[in-house]
């Protein structure tokens, strides 16, 4: 239920594997929503204008650009941000490859990152490299070149399809 008169929205959706209820502002955007209204840090608002991919997140099973979507798109929505699928498993084997490979330095596009390589593997038992490159091309990093993020990528696909993770 929308009150238009304050130009706020009442939403219901789950976030992190927990159901959320709030009201927000209509024109709050998912980013704005996750940071400051349920203080889920780990996603960032970098560029804001949906080109870097510091805030993306997975929504219904999409990544989607937070700083784009605005929460009245999120009615029953189910959304993961890199806290809840750090705090699941999900991406465990991804970490650590983007810390074996050293994948991060400053780690501002990190979470960006971890939630578009989680849909692709998900998607994708073992895509080229090129594959890779294509998929992740919505996450800017200005530190690590990519060479590295495909690399822990291609080391996370090729552990979880059961062959050598080096």
């Amino acid at each position: 239920m929308t009150d238009t008169f304050r130009n706020r929205i009442d939403l219901e959706m789950t976030v992190n594997g927990e159901p959320i209820e709030l009201t927000v502002p209509a024109a709050r955007h998912l980013i704005d929503l996750l940071r400051t209204d349920l203080g889920l840090t780990g996603s960032h608002a970098g560029c804001e204008h949906g080109v870097c991919g510091a805030c993306t997140v997975i929504v219904d099973g999409e990544t989607v650009r937070g700083c784009l979507t605005l929460a009245a798109q999120l009615q029953g929505a189910e959304i993961w941000t890199v806290e809840g699928l750090t705090e699941s498993g999900a991406i465990a084997d991804l970490q650590k490859a983007f810390v074996e490979r050293n994948a991060l330095q400053c780690g501002f596009c990190t979470p960006g990152m971890l939630a578009s390589a989680k849909v692709l593997i998900e998607r994708d038992a073992v895509p080229s490299r090129e594959g890779i490159r294509e998929h992740m091309s919505g996450n800017y990093c200005r530190c690590t070149g990519y060479e590295a993020i495909v690399d822990a990528i291609e080391t996370t696909l090729r552990g979880r399809a059961g062959g050598d993770a080096r």
